[in-house]
């Protein structure tokens, strides 16, 4: 074990499997000498060069396509955006290309590609530079959606996302890279795709949640604690495809549900969740499946109206203690 930061994670687990396959290369803006608008690539250009650690133009559109290319002849790119905002421009390729691929061409070639992309607010960075559009890609078959919540889960994750034949959108949020943990040194450490974590065992109710907000749920999880509520707090970690199995399981012990998330709520992750609840653990609910998520509104500059836009512990606490 190691004591490392998220961030670091990410670059030990890319350098792992640079190492053990030499068809991974790196492709995005800034990830070269300067390491990364994060620093998850700092080192890699110094160990494995510029053939294989390219730094590309303000082109998110020409370097994910480039990326997709590159996927369906044989290599295994990893795209860095700088922010998840610039999905968008390269929506196109993303969408009706890494995702269609495979399935046009009746499984001849498959898009072994992995997107990391910084997702989330909480730092003030404005409208355009706060989102998460994981409700958006995980909307369209053939992607595969995750978000890590700690140093470990991100080690284990982007290895098995890089392993991967299908496209994995990989989403961090900006708030989780300085955070450090306990991480194995183990080359051949993997978390699997599609498998939800308990990061918390409770028994009154259950905070379905990823991501950031992972770290906001255990924080009131502590504070209802102290009221007599125990909370149990799951990780989904991978959104797509989305693990069914533990969440009904939790729901079946505790009767009770916050669905929990940063983005806004209309068309929203924890809105397939609650619907996969409704259809199959209704029986098990003792009180309505609640939701909890941001404002329907662009993400403010301003601290404080960020604040307000952006859910917070007290607003789990109060949520969950209305339930009871």
């Amino acid at each position: 074990m190691a004591r490392i930061s998220y961030s670091q994670s990410l670059s030990n687990a890319m350098a792992e499997e640079m190492r053990r396959d030499s068809t991974i290369i790196l492709m995005g803006e800034d990830i070269g000498h300067f390491g990364g608008a994060f620093g998850a690539t700092c080192d890699l250009y110094n160990e494995f060069g510029p053939e294989r650690v390219m730094d590309m133009p303000i082109s998110e559109a020409g370097y994910v396509g480039a990326a997709v290319g590159a996927a369906a002849t044989g290599l295994r790119p990893i795209a860095e955006l700088q922010f998840t905002d610039w999905i968008t421009i390269a929506s196109d390729q993303l969408v009706n290309q890494a995702a269609k691929m495979r399935y046009m061409f009746g499984g001849v070639l498959s898009i072994p590609l992995v997107l990391r992309a910084p997702v989330g607010g909480y730092i003030q960075a404005a409208a355009q530079h706060s989102q998460m559009f994981d409700a958006w890609v995980s909307y369209v078959p053939g992607l595969k959606v995750v978000l890590p919540s700690t140093p470990i889960d991100a080690k284990g994750l982007l290895k098995s996302a890089i392993r991967d034949n299908s496209p994995v959108m990989f989403f961090e949020h900006k708030k989780l890279y300085d955070m450090v943990d306990e991480v194995p040194d183990d080359t051949n450490f993997l978390i699997p795709i599609g498998k939800a974590d308990i990061k918390r065992e409770g028994s009154d109710v259950t905070i379905i949640t990823y991501s950031f907000m992972v770290h906001k749920a255990l924080e009131a999880a502590s504070i209802l604690e102290k009221e007599g509520i125990s909370a149990e707090v799951v990780d989904l970690r991978t959104v797509k495809p989305l693990d069914k199995e533990t969440i009904i399981t939790s729901v079946k012990k505790t009767s009770k549900v916050l669905c929990f998330q940063e983005a806004w709520l209309t068309c929203s992750i924890m809105s397939e969740v609650a619907a996969v609840l409704a259809e199959e653990a209704f029986d098990y609910l003792d009180a309505p499946v609640k939701r909890l998520g941001a404002r329907d509104a662009p993400i403010p500059f301003s601290p404080v109206l960020e604040s307000y836009v952006l859910p917070g512990v007290n607003d789990v606490v109060n949520i969950i203690k209305e339930m009871f």
